[in-house]
């Protein structure tokens, strides 16, 4: 199949070695906007995205590997920068009622609906433990905000790989100013392969065929 979209996702896999080629500024201002316009459930955008840039940053990122995952370690300092995708575990109606303030300001919602809006938290609700906690709709919530943003880096010619070999306990420890409550269980790299180190640039593309995941009524 030929299509851009086809073409993206054909050339996009998970960067194993990096080179220290930053990437420029506007490039930056797409990934970031793509973020920023990434969907979510109720649109409630229960997410935080801390960019980790600086070397002082990445010196702090560095650290949050001193008992685990070492493997994703050298990523940290090499790479062009690193992003922090954290979510609410205790995600609130006053939360929500800035998303709604929001689409009043932007004349999506009408000042005289604004408590009628808050109907779609009823979802929210049903999410929500006896103790507030509604991490897990949240968590969910911000892995299509990583999915959104590892396609428009792929379109921009951006190498990427998603981290779950994070530790959470400590990245909460050392950003949790930062974090003020949220949560990140998971983070991107992004930046360019070394294409003499990178083995997995140079394997082939390999997806279970179309028949055994689609199926279609």
């Amino acid at each position: 199949m030929i299509h851009p979209i086809i073409s993206d996702l054909e050339k996009r896999y998970t960067t194993k070695r990096y080179t220290t080629k930053r990437i420029v500024p506007d490039d930056l201002d797409v990934v970031f906007e793509a973020m920023r316009l990434s969907p979510s459930s109720i649109n409630s955008q229960p997410w935080k995205f801390i960019v980790i840039e600086s070397d002082e940053a990445k010196e702090r990122m560095h650290n949050t590997f001193a008992n685990k995952f070492q493997f994703n370690q050298p990523h940290i300092k090499t790479a062009s920068h690193v992003i922090l995708f954290a979510y609410n575990p205790k995600y609130t109606r006053e939360d929500y009622a800035q998303v709604i303030d929001a689409d009043i300001k932007n004349g999506r919602t009408k000042v005289e609906n604004r408590e009628q809006s808050f109907g779609a938290f009823a979802f929210v609700d049903m999410n929500t433990d006896e103790q507030g906690n509604n991490a897990t709709w949240t968590k969910a919530q911000t892995y299509i905000a990583l999915g959104n943003t590892m396609h428009a880096a792929a379109r921009l010619g951006i190498d990427s790989t998603p981290m779950e070999g994070v530790d959470a306990e400590l990245i909460g420890e050392i950003f949790e100013k930062e974090l003020d409550g949220y949560i990140c269980d998971v983070a991107l790299v992004l930046g360019y392969h070394d294409n003499s180190e990178d083995y997995n640039a140079k394997l082939p593309k390999s997806r279970l065929a179309k028949e055994q995941v689609i199926q279609v009524l």
